[in-house]
């Protein structure tokens, strides 16, 4: 069962990585058709690492992505985030676990139409029988103010502008204070202004609050800006570099 404590000590007493992830295979298709697009991949993230997960299309970004937040499970292999292994976890275990541990960015916002901005920050927090108290909702309208969307946190997502919408986006993948935030292709949708506006937030959240991001992304900006970039190559890690002094203004290399 998982509980609220998140303190999880390894043998040693060290903190656990964010994500380790070992031996990871998975095949789309079936029968002759059938096609493996991740091939025993082993990824190991520690806390507080600024990551970009970089390849062509079809290289498996995607499917490596939903493996390690507990969307998708692999053929082989095992993934633990925090020192929380998903394998062997029944459904709603693995439910309970990616609300708890991981928060999720996608190219489109899919926020909820008819519920305010405020209100579908505070989704996940509902999801698991929590977020109506004063507590709870003074910290999605901090995380708004993070933001920039403080005195727009009661408006619905059609009087939002693009670029309003995915800043609520990533407050509601946050507000459930996870160990790990994923994001694919956040600015896919996004013009350059809007796009330079949602990574200046993504470093703004994890200078302060210490997130663990890894995000997959086709722009050659995001990822020269990044700590640490992986590349992925026909469902293989082909390179991962580790930035020293990696500049922190998106668009310059």
């Amino acid at each position: 069962m998982v509980g609220d404590n998140f303190a999880v000590p390894t043998a040693n007493g060290a903190a656990p990585l964010a994500v380790q992830a070992c031996g990871i295979r998975r095949w789309l298709g079936v029968g002759a058709s059938a096609r493996e697009v991740l091939r025993g991949i082993n990824l190991e993230l520690a806390h507080g690492e600024f990551a970009a997960l970089t390849g062509p299309s079809g290289s498996g970004k995607s499917t490596l992505l939903y493996i390690l937040g507990g969307l998708d499970r692999p053929d082989a292999g095992t993934v633990s985030v925090g020192g929380f292994p998903f394998h062997g976890a029944s459904e709603d275990e693995l439910a309970r676990l990616r609300n708890r541990l991981v928060g999720f960015v996608y190219q489109f916002h899919f926020l909820l139409p008819e519920f305010s901005a405020l209100e579908n920050v505070l989704m996940p927090l509902w999801a698991r029988q929590a977020g109506r108290s004063r507590q709870d909702r003074q910290w999605a309208e901090e995380l708004l103010a993070r933001v920039g969307l403080y005195e727009k946190r009661h408006r619905i997502p059609r009087e939002l502008s693009g670029g309003e919408q995915q800043r609520v986006a990533i407050a509601r993948a946050l507000v459930g204070r996870p160990q790990l935030v994923l994001a694919d292709e956040p600015t896919g949708n996004l013009d350059s202004v809007n796009a330079q506006a949602v990574y200046d937030l993504f470093r703004q959240l994890h200078r302060e609050l210490h997130q663990t991001i890894l995000v997959v992304t086709h722009d050659p900006h995001w990822a020269a800006a990044s700590d640490r970039v992986l590349e992925l190559l026909d469902g293989t890690i082909v390179a991962d570099h580790r930035r020293a002094g990696t500049t922190q203004s998106y668009g310059k290399g």
